[in-house]
Parts: C-alpha cells; structure tokens; sequence
C-alpha cells in the first residue's frame, strides 16, 4: 500500500471515500423516506415532480419543498436521487436498494462525489 495515494488505498481496501459514504447514506434516507421506513415523511421536504417526460430515470423525480437553505438534507440529495434509474428505485429492500448503490459505485465511477480532483 506504500506509495498509494488515499483514495486507491480505500478502494483496494473497499472502503468509500467520506464524500462517498455521507452521499449513499442520504440517498438510503431518501429510499427509507419513499418507502414509510422514517419517521420523516414526505411531505415534509419532498414535492413529486409531476412534470417528468419521456421514460429517462424513474417516476418518484422530486423536487425541495418550501425554502431551503443550500446545505439542507433535501437540496444536497435531490439532483443524486433523481439520476437513480427505475429498478434501484423500486427495490423491494433495504438491503437490495444499498446492493444497487455499490453496483452503481461501480460502475458510475464518481457518481457519489461531490467534486472531482
């Protein structure tokens, strides 16, 4: 591992980056919302996007509620969730839904980062 830089460390190790972890878990809070598994409800920081078209991503598209300020749990998960496609949505666990997120980990490279380097 010597001469490795942090990130390549982690991935040989399996391990997420920080970034990574904080945005899979908000994506699993959202799932954990939609699926009546939180006390939060949806109401509450979600409004469905009734003006989706065509068949691209998946028919939960949301949008923020109310005024929200930029680092809000809602703003910061909202554009993440709505690139989700259709089948990770709609999985029928939690288990399988953070099962489609490592898959899309690895195979979306940098889809859970915040920035690039």
């Amino acid at each position: 591992m010597e001469g490795k830089s942090y990130e390549n460390r982690l991935r040989c190790l399996g391990l997420w980056i920080l970034d990574e972890k904080r945005n899979s878990q908000d994506l699993i809070e959202v799932f954990k919302i939609f699926k009546g598994l939180s006390r939060v409800g949806i109401d509450e920081l979600f409004m469905l996007d009734e003006n989706t078209k065509g068949t691209r991503g998946h028919c939960l598209k949301t949008r923020c509620t109310g005024d929200i300020t930029r680092h809000f749990f809602s703003n910061r998960v909202v554009k993440r969730w709505n690139l989700l496609n259709q089948r990770t949505v709609d999985a029928p666990s939690l288990n399988a839904f953070k099962n489609s997120l490592s898959r899309i980990r690895d195979n979306r490279i940098r889809f859970f980062m915040d920035w690039v380097r």
